[in-house]
């Protein structure tokens, strides 16, 4: 355990940090997911506008610092290539 008043105070800041990051990465999983489900329906409109949100999530969690940059570029360029092939 910690022994310096610092390093308690960073032990609970990286607590708090992880369980916020978590849930914003849940976040954009489930938008990701609405994504891919519109696309396995074949509905052109609900993956274009679910893709939209996602998109904007994503680069939210960029900013945020949960994800890096590549990661959710790499993401929505895939999600947009099946949006597409619609």
């Amino acid at each position: 355990m910690a022994n310096h008043k610092s390093a308690k105070t960073r032990i609970n800041r990286n607590n708090k940090r992880s369980i916020i990051n978590g849930a914003r990465r849940s976040r954009v999983r489930t938008f990701v997911k609405k994504v891919l489900a519109a696309v396995l329906e074949n509905n052109k409109e609900a993956a274009a506008n679910a893709f939209k949100v996602a998109e904007a999530e994503l680069m939210r969690a960029v900013n945020k610092g949960v994800l890096k940059k590549n990661t959710a570029s790499r993401t929505v360029s895939r999600l947009s290539k099946k949006v597409k092939a619609l």
